[in-house]
């Protein structure tokens, strides 16, 4: 199994940590779109560790500061698509914000 997400250079990624990394939608659907992803390719939020979630979590957190300075949003969506019947298109887990 393979993941694009992890042929995205570093020096794209808008935020990591140890175990999970930030990036901007390529196909963002509102302004500021950006993924958090584990390093560790897993294919959903179900099949990752309890480390990698709560480093993910800790990078939604980064992400929304990060969002705010910049873009001063009204709110915002957080979600997670489980499985290609729930909408996900690449089968490694990824968080939307």
């Amino acid at each position: 199994m393979t993941s694009p997400f992890l042929e995205t250079p570093e020096s794209a990624w808008v935020a990591s940590n140890a175990l999970a990394f930030a990036l901007r939608d390529r196909f963002p659907v509102s302004p500021g779109h950006t993924l958090v992803v584990p390093r560790r390719l897993v294919p959903t939020w179900f099949d990752a560790t309890a480390d990698e979630r709560a480093a993910i979590f800790e990078l939604v957190d980064t992400v929304k500061r990060l969002l705010d300075a910049e873009l001063h949003p009204d709110g915002y969506n957080v979600g997670i698509n489980a499985g290609e019947a729930a909408g996900q298109t690449v089968m490694h887990l990824h968080v939307h914000v």
